[in-house]
C-alpha cells in the first residue's frame, strides 16, 4: 500500500497573531511553525500501516523554502519520502489542484489529509482532492482499518459516530482520534539523522486557479475587563442591577 500523507505548515498555537497591509496579509515575523494537528494524526497513522503491513508512507506540502523544516520532521518520525511544491499556497482550491498532480503521478492507493488547517480552517482541501481525482472520500475521520482493498472507516458526525465500509483508492479527511495524542511522535535523534539522508523533492507548480481571495481578516475582540466580588449578596446586586440577569 501506498499512503501519501498532505501536510499543512500551520502557526503554533502559542504564538501571537498579528496582519500586515491592512489586515489583508497574514505577519509570519517572529512566529513558529508546526505541523498541522490535524495533519499530524493523519501521519501517525500512516506509520501504523507502514511497520503494521508494510505501507510507504511519501509526505507532501505545498510552499516555499520556508516549510522545509515541517518535512523533515515528517521525514525524522519515519516517512519514507518528501515532495514540496515550489510555491506559496493562495486557497485550498489552488492547493488541491497541485495535490492531485502529485497524486495523479505517484500512484498512491490511500491519501490523507487533515480535515482542515488550524489557521484559515477552511476544511475544503480533502473533499476537493476527492473529487479532482474520482476517488471515495471521507471527511471527519476518526478510525481506519484496512485489509488488502477493503476499508472499515469510523467518522465523527453530529451527536455520534457513523462506521463506513468502503474501498481503496480511498482519500480521507483525518482529525483528533485518528489515534491517540499519546501515539503522537516526537523525532528520536535517530530518525533526526535518518531524515536528513531521505529524499525531500523540489517540484515546481502546475497553473492552478485560485477559486478565492482574501479581503481582510479580523482579530477576536478583546475581552472585557473583570469585576471581582467578595460577597455573594454584591454578586447578586450586580446581576440584578447591572447585568439585569435575573
Amino acid at each position: 500500500m501506498k499512503i501519501l500523507v498532505c501536510l499543512s505548515n500551520v502557526p503554533d498555537t502559542t504564538s501571537k497573531i498579528n496582519f500586515t497591509d491592512g489586515d489583508t496579509k497574514f505577519d509570519a515575523n517572529g512566529v513558529q511553525f508546526v505541523i498541522n494537528p490535524n495533519d499530524e494524526f493523519g501521519l501517525t497513522r500512516a506509520m501504523w500501516f507502514k511497520e503494521k503491513q508494510g505501507a510507504s508512507v511519501h509526505v507532501a506540502t505545498v510552499g516555499d523554502a520556508s516549510v522545509e523544516p515541517t518535512m523533515r520532521k515528517a521525514l525524522a518520525i519515519g516517512a519514507d519520502e518528501g515532495i514540496r511544491v515550489n510555491t506559496v499556497p493562495t486557497d485550498g482550491f489552488f492547493v488541491a489542484q497541485q495535490l492531485a498532480e502529485i497524486v495523479k503521478k505517484g500512484g498512491y492507493d490511500l491519501i490523507i489529509a487533515g480535515r482542515e488547517s488550524i489557521d484559515y480552517n477552511g476544511g475544503m482541501v480533502p473533499g476537493l482532492l476527492a473529487t479532482m481525482l474520482n476517488m471515495n472520500f471521507v471527511n471527519t475521520c476518526i478510525g481506519l482499518e484496512i485489509e488488502g482493498d477493503k476499508v472499515t472507516a469510523l467518522r465523527e458526525i453530529d451527536g455520534g459516530k457513523e462506521k463506513i465500509a468502503t474501498t481503496l483508492p480511498l482519500v480521507i479527511g483525518g482529525q483528533k482520534g485518528l489515534v491517540e495524542e499519546s501515539d503522537l511522535r516526537i523525532p528520536n535523534m535517530r530518525g533526526i539523522m535518518m531524515s536528513r539522508q531521505k529524499q525531500l523533492n523540489v517540484i515546481e507548480p502546475i497553473a492552478g486557479i485560485q477559486a478565492t481571495t482574501d479581503i481582510k481578516f479580523d482579530k477576536p475582540a478583546p475581552k472585557g475587563s473583570v469585576k471581582l466580588v467578595e460577597t455573594v449578596a454584591e454578586l447578586v446586586d450586580l446581576l440584578h442591577n447591572e447585568a439585569k440577569v435575573i
